[in-house]
C-alpha cells in the first residue's frame, strides 16, 4: 500500500559531516595547497598572464596586476564561504589554477566545487583531472551525500569538463544571477553518495599509469568510464 503522506526514506545514522579545513591534498601528478595570498598570488598571476579568457565567466578577474590579483586572493581566502586550493602541478614544478569548495551545507549533506580557474598549461592534464578527483574524494569520504558543480550555460567547457568527471546534469536555472551586468542561466551538475564507489573506480583506473601509452595518450577516456555512472547526461554535449 503507498504511503498517502510520503515524505522520503529516513537515513539511517544520519550525522552532519565536517567542514573542509583546507588541508593538503596530495596526489601522484598534483598538490592541492590552501590558497594564500603571500604565497601563491604572485606565481599564479604570472600562470594568467595574457590569457584573460579563463575569467569570462568568473565574478571577478580579469585582473590589471598582480597587486590587484594579490588583494583578491587575499580577500577571497578571508571569506568564511569559501575553502581555496591552490593547485600545483608536480610535473612541471608550478602552479597551474585555483578551486575553491562552496555552498558548503553539512546539515543538508551538499558542497560545491567551484571558482575553478585553471590557467592553460594546467588545462586537460593529468594534474588537472587529479585535483577535481582529489575534491570530490575529499567530500565523500567526509560523508557528504552530494556534490555539487555549477557553471554559466554557456560555459561549454566547463560543461563538458562535469560530465566527464562524472557528475550528472540536473538542469538550467534560468536568469540565475547577474555577472559582471551580464545575464547569466546556470547549468547544474551533481554526483551522489551512491555514485561515488563506481565513480572513484572510474578515476582511479584512468589515473593508474598504464592507462598512458610512452608518449603520454590515454588508452581509455574517462568519459568512456564515467559515462555509465551519471544519472543524466547534459543534452547540450557530445562526449
Amino acid at each position: 500500500m503507498s504511503d498517502p503522506r510520503p515524505r522520503g526514506p529516513i537515513i539511517p545514522g544520519w550525522t552532519p559531516p565536517p567542514a573542509p579545513d583546507g588541508a593538503p591534498m596530495q596526489g601522484r601528478a598534483v598538490r592541492l595547497e590552501p590558497l594564500d595570498a603571500e604565497k601563491h598570488a604572485a606565481l599564479l598571476f604570472r600562470a594568467y598572464d595574457g590569457h584573460d579568457e579563463v575569467w569570462d565567466y568568473m565574478p571577478a578577474g580579469p585582473f590589471a596586476s598582480a597587486a590587484q590579483f594579490h588583494r583578491w586572493v587575499r580577500d577571497i581566502t578571508a571569506s568564511p564561504d569559501f575553502v581555496f586550493y591552490a593547485i600545483f602541478d608536480r610535473a612541471r614544478d608550478a602552479y597551474g589554477g585555483i578551486a575553491s569548495y562552496l555552498r558548503i551545507q553539512p546539515a543538508a549533506g551538499s558542497i560545491e566545487v567551484g571558482y575553478i580557474a585553471m590557467a592553460p598549461q594546467l588545462q586537460r592534464s593529468i594534474a588537472a583531472t587529479e585535483a577535481m578527483y582529489l575534491m570530490m574524494k575529499w567530500a565523500f569520504d567526509a560523508g557528504y551525500r552530494r556534490y555539487e558543480w555549477k557553471c554559466n550555460a554557456l560555459n561549454m567547457p566547463s560543461r563538458r569538463a562535469a560530465q566527464r568527471l562524472g557528475l550528472s546534469y540536473e538542469g538550467i536555472f534560468r536568469q540565475a544571477s547577474v555577472i559582471k551586468g551580464r545575464n547569466r542561466d546556470t547549468a547544474w551538475f551533481a554526483a551522489i553518495d551512491a555514485e561515488w564507489p563506481a565513480l572513484g573506480e572510474a578515476f582511479r583506473l584512468w589515473l593508474d599509469p598504464s592507462n598512458f601509452d610512452a608518449g603520454g595518450v590515454q588508452r581509455s577516456s574517462l568519459s568512456d568510464l564515467t559515462r555509465l555512472v551519471r544519472a543524466a547526461s547534459d543534452p547540450a554535449q557530445t562526449l
